[in-house]
């Protein structure tokens, strides 16, 4: 949650099917319907709401009606944070693949996380010397900040002139490759390079 109270997943549970059920039905369901999506006792969804009443994320329109809960108007899901998009199906290039029917999310924030101890930045690419990786002139990489690099990986490398460039990176004997991925360009040696970040990921705007 984004709010500074917490709250434990089960009534993070609740929050969510309270919201759902205003967005769906334009009121709040009641305590026992609560329970009975969750398998709860009505008693155990009333003390939930309590605590939730409390932290200031659900508020009870007047004279306490049972449909009436509804949530703080500053709180936000976790399900809503704009990089998490609907996963409806899957494509292949060759033939169709039937479309997945327990619709699932796709997370931006867990495809391109770079870990408790390192940091993502973006660049947007203009060239095609790494066309062969698809990575085309005006897409965008995301990068993990790091000087950690293997042989093969995709870097964005400072070079001693001060320009910085996206190659493959290799470390051969006494020397460091950085090769395009477009046999029109050619590869860049030096001694040594300073590594400003991997990439791990590629968007592309339509």
């Amino acid at each position: 949650m984004s709010k500074e109270p917490t709250v434990t997943p089960r009534q993070l549970e609740i929050l969510r099917l309270i919201r759902d059920g205003r967005r769906q039905n334009g009121f709040s369901p009641t305590m026992q319907e609560i329970g009975d999506r969750l398998h709860l006792s009505k008693v155990t969804v009333f003390e939930h709401v309590e605590a939730l009443v409390a932290k200031g994320l659900l508020h009870r329109g007047s004279q306490h009606k049972a449909r009436s809960l509804r949530i703080a108007d500053d709180l936000a899901f976790p399900d809503e944070r704009p990089t998490r998009i609907p996963l409806v199906g899957r494509v292949a290039a060759g033939q169709p693949i039937e479309a997945i029917e327990d619709r699932q999310i796709l997370d931006l924030e867990d495809v391109f996380a770079a870990g408790a101890s390192g940091e993502t930045f973006v660049l947007q690419v203009t060239g095609d010397s790494m066309i062969d990786e698809h990575i085309a002139d005006g897409d965008y990489v995301i990068c993990r900040r790091g000087k950690d690099v293997r042989n093969g990986e995709t870097v964005v490398a400072l070079l001693d002139n001060g320009e910085a460039t996206l190659k493959k990176f290799y470390r051969e004997r006494g020397r460091i490759r950085l090769q395009p991925a477009n046999p029109a360009f050619k590869p860049i040696y030096a001694r040594d390079v300073d590594i400003q970040g991997v990439v791990v990921g590629v968007v592309r705007k339509m």
